[in-house]
């Protein structure tokens, strides 16, 4: 998408992300009292679902990246957002869970995104 305008990036990455509704995350939301907020996702699949929920999680970052409120890192270090993806196997069960942290405005606009009221 580089070397696009903006106006045409905005809405490609728009097309992409609206072309990818979440079937398998679902988050939990979270405040704090300084301003962020707190999302966190759990699927737990079988294997042949699991290409499925890591594509959910690839967008929902790429989408994070996109719009990005500053740098990623821990906020203790200065970082305006970040993510942390954990996949845990237990038998046939594969459990991914993917929290990310930032602006709550941030957030709940990128809940909205993936997860628009009409569904």
């Amino acid at each position: 998408m580089a070397g696009q305008p903006r106006g045409e990036q905005a809405a490609l990455t728009r097309l992409l992300f609206n072309a990818m509704p979440l079937h398998y995350l679902i988050f939990d939301t979270s405040d704090n009292a300084d301003g962020t907020g707190t999302w966190e996702a759990m699927a737990s699949v079988r294997a042949p679902q699991l290409p499925a929920v890591l594509a959910e999680v690839q967008a929902v970052l790429a989408w994070a990246e996109a719009h990005a409120p500053g740098p990623r890192g821990p906020l203790d270090d200065g970082g305006a957002w970040d993510a942390d993806q954990h996949v845990q196997t237990e038998g046939d069960w594969i459990t991914v869970t993917f929290t990310v942290i930032g602006p709550c405005a941030w957030g709940e606009a990128l809940l909205a995104e993936f997860m628009p009221e009409d569904e």
